[in-house]
């Protein structure tokens, strides 16, 4: 397994959680995500994007880190680029770090949906503040390592069918939920966390780290 971090313009925290998550991985960064190497105490080997968000302190203090330059009017978000960038290095397994939140509402939904389409084509992949991580949800089961009292909402990208959640404090048994409904936001990790989809598109998004300014 071949895993990259992708340094994302978003918010991020840096937990001992995001460093195990981070640990032993090739970075590549995307424009003004290039900020949270210094945090995370990783170096970046690609440095993409059409680098009209960087600014110049940034493009100073990272110098030496080769880039790939790209039009303002291109048809992908620098985001996805770096994403492309890492596939063609052997990348399967991908941390997308600063995937959440920032001044781009329109970027962090992207990166969600994103994270789908990678993981229906057969790679692993996490999105992460520090703070919150968002799993996409493949038809299957899939356990998570969750401690109990951990707030996680199951966010649905179409209708979902055949939908349990078990080991949580609302637990579901085989349900179908409307696309737009909220039956599966804000539920509790009571134990192990395991959830099974029959048919749709989701995304796990837990809180494993409810204060960001615990770190």
């Amino acid at each position: 397994m071949s895993r990259f971090l992708i340094l994302l313009g978003g918010d991020l925290v840096r937990t001992p959680r995001l460093d195990a998550q981070a640990a032993g991985a090739r970075v590549i960064a995307a424009d003004s995500g290039i900020r949270h190497a210094h945090a995370l105490g990783v170096e970046p080997e690609l440095w993409v994007g059409d680098f009209d968000s960087a600014g110049s302190s940034l493009e100073r203090a990272f110098a030496g880190v080769p880039r790939e330059v790209f039009p303002a009017g291109k048809d992908k978000t620098d985001g996805e680029l770096a994403v492309d960038a890492a596939l063609s290095r052997g990348a399967t397994d991908l941390v997308l770090a600063g995937a959440f939140g920032g001044p781009r509402a329109d970027h962090g939904h992207l990166n969600l949906a994103l994270a789908l389409r990678l993981a229906e084509r057969g790679l692993s992949v996490l999105l992460t503040s520090g703070a919150q991580e968002g799993v996409p949800l493949l038809p299957g089961r899939s356990l998570f390592d969750y401690a109990p009292g951990t707030l996680f909402s199951v966010l649905g990208f179409s209708e979902l069918s055949g939908l349990s959640i078990a080991g949580a404090t609302w637990p579901l048994d085989n349900v179908a939920v409307p696309f737009g409904s909220s039956l599966t936001i804000s539920n509790e990790v009571a134990s192990e966390l395991g959830v099974e989809l029959g048919t749709g598109r989701a995304l796990l998004l837990a809180h494993p780290y409810p204060d960001p300014n615990a770190f």
